[in-house]
């Protein structure tokens, strides 16, 4: 596959306040079941019925659920930043899918939030074991603290239930085939704008995880104790700043050509 030339963080923000008038048309515009553009990559959304959150049990999976925190902008705010700094061919609008959508294995990412609340059947835990180990790819994002991690982990050791969890080091492949991203930071929600803190919770130091196949190729990147959702979304806002938003654009930019690339 063949990039353009990176470009500063900066940039990244400039095109996207460019972008701006195309997200004025409203939130249904960009929620899709399967592409109905043919496209070589499709930003696709995970749709998950929620069980857990603050302690409390419940079950929802419509429109407004955890999973569809942050949704649409921050999605098409990606979306415009890898359309205008990369050439992965993805014409397609934003896509939201389901475990059970046979449209599932045509899509080579998916990004998932608020993962400490998910919940899985038998049989969406066996189609998320599939598509991964089929060569899927899955970004999770957006919890926080030592209790949303054994939350998440207890949806993850039903899908993949043997395999470990490792601490990605700075020099792995993943942070240099686009970027070389040497320096990683806590990224922190809007929150950090009224406060200046960057933590939740007990969530004090950011966590840059995966969980690897048999070969060794990344299936699963872990954020956590970080929001890169609120990082993309609030890009365009002067008051936050820039060296956050930056770092998360650049890494989701390399998360999805990794994916794309092995």
């Amino acid at each position: 596959m063949k990039l353009v030339p990176a470009v500063t963080a900066v940039s990244v923000l400039l095109v996207l306040s460019a972008g701006l008038s195309a997200m004025q048309y409203g939130r249904q515009q960009y929620y899709s079941y399967g592409g109905m553009v043919p496209s070589e990559f499709y930003w696709s959304r995970l749709q998950y019925t929620s069980g857990y959150a603050s302690g409390s049990s419940f079950g929802y999976r419509s429109r407004g659920g955890s999973w569809s925190r942050d949704y649409p902008k921050a999605d098409n705010d990606c979306l415009i930043a890898l359309r205008r700094l990369t050439r992965i061919h993805s014409p397609s609008a934003l896509n939201v899918t389901d475990l059970a959508s046979d449209h599932l294995f045509d899509y080579p990412w998916i990004y998932a939030v608020d993962v400490n609340t998910w919940t899985f059947t038998e049989e969406e835990a066996k189609r998320l074991h599939d598509y991964l180990l089929k060569g899927g790819f899955l970004m999770v994002d957006d919890f926080h603290g030592t209790d949303d991690w054994q939350h998440f982990m207890a949806g993850m050791r039903q899908v993949l239930p043997d395999r470990p969890v490792e601490d990605l080091k700075d020099n792995d492949e993943i942070y240099h085939v686009l970027y070389d991203i040497n320096e990683k930071f806590q990224i922190p929600s809007e929150v950090y704008v009224n406060t200046g803190r960057t933590y939740e919770k007990d969530g004090y130091v950011p966590l840059w995880r995966a969980i690897r196949d048999d070969h060794g190729r990344i299936m699963v990147a872990i954020c956590a104790n970080m929001h890169l959702g609120d990082a993309w979304e609030w890009a365009d806002t002067p008051e936050y700043p820039e060296k956050f938003s930056g770092l998360a654009f650049r890494i989701v930019l390399n998360y999805i050509t990794y994916s794309m690339t092995h």
